[in-house]
């Protein structure tokens, strides 16, 4: 006998699925709920295949952490934005930096990308896995140094302890 696993291979997305599809019709009768769990089992299902392997959250607590850090940062760097382009005179000075990745898991990596692309004034370009880097244009870029430590510590190490 297989286990639930492989029946129901993405059961939070099945249930995203079967929620989806109750909106959509606008009912929550008895048949359309059953059609609903229905396709939220068989397109996971069917799907498998094709998905990557699924990310191993190894501490969940630090997760917590991090979003509440990346929404703090959000809105501080959203008035930090603001300040400087309704600001008196033009106080922005744009640059691209590459920033050097000591993340290997590729969901981690794209985590960090989103984040900083998320974050007002930065956002990620280019991921080149040759190297290992991300191409990041910032807003307003005085000191590259500064700039890749802020984000190594602020995001990089603790998606490390997130996903090691």
């Amino acid at each position: 006998m297989k286990p639930l696993a492989y029946w129901i291979p993405r059961p939070l997305f099945s249930v995203f699925l079967t929620v989806l599809w109750l909106l959509m019709l606008n009912s929550v009768a008895p048949g359309h709920i059953l059609l609903g769990l229905a396709l939220g089992i068989a397109i996971p299902f069917m799907t498998r295949d094709f998905w990557p392997e699924q990310a191993r959250v190894s501490r969940p607590l630090p997760l917590l952490k991090y979003f509440l850090v990346l929404l703090l940062d959000i809105l501080w760097s959203n008035l930090i934005v603001a300040s400087r382009i309704l600001g008196p005179g033009s106080r922005l000075s744009p640059g691209f930096f590459t920033f050097p990745l000591e993340l290997d898991d590729d969901f981690a990596i794209t985590i960090l990308a989103s984040t900083i692309s998320l974050t007002p004034g930065t956002v990620s370009t280019h991921y080149n896995a040759e190297k290992r880097t991300l191409l990041i244009h910032a807003l307003h870029l005085e000191d590259e140094a500064a700039a890749i430590a802020g984000i190594k510590q602020r995001y990089e190490r603790p998606l490390r302890e997130i996903f090691r």
